[in-house]
């Protein structure tokens, strides 16, 4: 949520920043203008109105000390009175329909960003060579398919199309995956690890932003709990409420879980294989710091993605999104592409977003800069490290060999117990 007294104080750069944005955030941000003076009205009325009661009921507590006739004065204070009530109402309802269009307005971009929308993305650093073979590279669905990982048919036919199903060495290699990257950010990058619940309510949806804007692709349950699309919302939530200690930040947690989105394959791209699923396995980062150490931990963060890729052997870039291009609740997104040589394409493994204030406005997670003085908003951030699938994709695509076998990264041998896949050995 945007700083109302922001909106209030210096409209121009709001619409100026919201503008970069493209959409229709302007409309609502001159509804939101337009209500927050009608509730300034109201309030002035009722001050004004509760003054005059002040000194109404102070004349009539003399006159009756005086034993002076007050019922015409006491018939006015009660007219005053209920006038103040019903206004009080009214205010109540105002500031109620104004905290849900403020909820509306997404977060204001960074100055940093590219002017423009996705085609304005800017690469900012490659990492890594894309492999090149003396043979046809396979897609993932194939290798999948023919060293017994992946069994898409039977994933449909139990729960629908973007429900993949792993069997034998694909069911380890997704825990071995999810192990290696915990044990990496928690030994070396100082996470704290952490099991959040998969269903949350309504008030942690909203209070990542998930809510109102991405609801409709979010499943939800017939309690009113919704499915997490992402560990960010549990995670993010542990804090809401809280007024946290300054030596207590940063403070960084990790935690595996499944995620479920909707909105996969609903127009009918990328729907073939692991590149876009209705349910897939993510490990998630989630920083909460002071305002000032904001940036350097936005590429902190996005540094402890990048290493999981590096540790994999994983050719990526890093993409800052233009202003056009980010996400609802985001200020600023790096995403990290990898490539994926069966299909011939970067894929989207992970975005590291940094939220400035936003997303604790709305979950009211705070922070005492001194002992002594009032709670400041935190600045939370956040980035996959990494997601599943498509980190699957490019493991299986570029280190095919000709025979059909796999070879495994050296990071990941530990953890899966083989240097390589082999036909027949999956399943």
């Amino acid at each position: 949520m945007i700083d109302l007294r922001l909106i209030r104080e210096s409209p121009n750069d709001v619409r100026a920043a919201l503008a970069r944005r493209g959409g229709k955030a302007g409309g609502i941000l001159e509804a939101v203008l337009r209500r927050d003076e009608e509730r300034r009205e109201l309030l002035q009325r009722a001050e004004k109105l509760k003054a005059e009661r002040n000194r109404a009921s102070e004349e009539v507590a003399r006159r009756k000390r005086e034993q002076v006739d007050a019922a015409e004065l006491i018939a006015q204070l009660k007219g005053v009175s209920d006038t103040i009530k019903q206004l009080d109402q009214q205010v109540r309802a105002v500031e109620e329909a104004l905290e849900e269009q403020m909820l509306l307005l997404p977060n204001l971009p960074l100055p940093d960003l590219p002017e423009g929308d996705e085609s304005a993305n800017a690469v900012v650093r490659s990492w890594g060579e894309a492999p090149s073979f003396d043979f046809v590279p396979k897609p993932h669905w194939e290798l999948g398919e023919a060293l017994g990982l992946l069994d898409l048919a039977r994933g449909a036919k139990i729960s629908g199309s973007g429900f993949p199903l792993f069997t034998g060495m694909g069911a380890k290699l997704t825990r071995a995956l999810v192990n290696f990257m915990i044990d990496l950010h928690t030994s070396e990058h100082g996470y704290v690890e952490v099991g959040p619940p998969y269903l949350v309510n309504r008030n942690a949806a909203r209070g990542t932003g998930q809510i109102p804007d991405l609801e409709h692709n979010m499943y939800v349950t017939e309690d009113g709990l919704y499915l997490i699309p992402t560990a960010e919302v549990p995670v993010t939530n542990l804090h809401a409420e809280e007024i946290l200690k300054a030596d207590a930040l940063p403070r960084g947690y990790v935690a595996y879980t499944p995620c479920f989105r909707r909105e996969a394959g609903a127009h009918g791209k990328d729907t073939r294989g692991l590149i876009r699923v209705h349910q897939f396995d993510k490990v998630e980062l989630v920083r909460f710091c002071e305002p000032a150490a904001s940036p350097a931990e936005h590429e902190k963060l996005l540094g402890h993605a990048e290493a999981v890729l590096q540790r994999l052997e994983i050719p990526y870039r890093v993409v800052l999104l233009a202003a056009g291009d980010v996400g609802f609740a985001s200020a600023k997104t790096y995403d990290l592409e990898v490539w994926a040589a069966g299909v011939e394409a970067w894929l989207e493994a992970s975005s590291a977003s940094t939220f400035t204030d936003f997303q604790a406005r709305r979950a009211n997670i705070r922070y005492r800069p001194q002992p002594d003085a009032k709670p400041a908003f935190v600045h939370t951030l956040n980035a996959s490290g990494v997601a599943l699938p498509r980190t699957i994709i490019a493991l299986l695509e570029n280190n095919q060999e000709e025979d059909g076998s796999v070879r495994v990264p050296g990071a990941l041998v530990p953890y899966l117990g083989t240097d390589r896949l082999t036909p027949g050995e999956g399943a």
